[in-house]
């Protein structure tokens, strides 16, 4: 993680190929932001690559990467799941999902060829990828009166934020994205407006 409020992911999908062995090991790495949507992604590879014996996976999500998974789908324990879980954090990467679909090729790997194949297929994949810094916003809804506009637009222009959303009458609201590491500061300005009231929505 580069700072308080970024952490590194990729940013669209890639995929990787490993073969030993006459076995083929091919892995796509996907950019995720919650647990809901790796379901229908297993599901959607297990009916493309259907003659696949199986479908090994890690994810690790969240800015703090505490939501990880990893999972041999019948692999002997521990072959499969944890070499590919342990690529995306020798990348530093969090929000991201390795799939990897194994085609059997005849020739039994025994447990160290099988943790080496799988950590190859997901390195593949990772370094196919395109590696970005995503940052960690902080979503805000600030009510006030009309006749400090002004006041408020000044400060929204001057520290960058990022506007969602507005409703302009006697009363204003604004929607608002505010990084991590500059929020103490912006609230801070903003509770000195008077008639300010700020709620906190959600954190993406």
């Amino acid at each position: 993680m580069t700072s308080s409020d970024t952490f590194k992911t990729i940013r669209s999908v890639s995929g990787g190929l490993y073969k030993e062995k006459g076995s083929r090991f091919i892995s796509a790495a996907y950019h995720v932001e919650d647990e809901t949507e790796i379901k229908g992604i297993i599901e959607a590879i297990r009916k493309e690559q259907h003659e696949a014996r199986h479908h090994c996976y890690a994810y690790i999500i969240g800015k703090d990467g505490l939501k990880w998974r990893a999972n041999d789908d019948g692999e002997p324990s521990g072959t499969a799941g944890r070499p590919i879980l342990g690529q995306i954090k020798s990348f530093g990467l969090t929000n991201v999902l390795i799939v990897v679909s194994r085609y059997f090729g005849g020739t039994l790997l025994g447990v160290s060829g099988l943790i080496n194949a799988y950590k190859q297929a997901a390195e593949s994949a990772l370094g196919n990828s395109e590696i970005i810094d995503q940052i960690v916003y902080e979503y805000y809804e600030i009510t006030f009166p009309f006749s400090a506009l002004n006041d408020v637009m000044k400060i929204i222009k001057e520290e960058d934020i990022i506007q969602a959303d507005h409703s302009f009458d006697l009363e204003c609201i604004i929607k608002i994205l505010v990084r991590g590491s500059i929020k103490e500061k912006v609230m801070s300005r903003f509770s000195r407006i008077d008639g300010m009231k700020i709620r906190l929505t959600e954190e993406k």
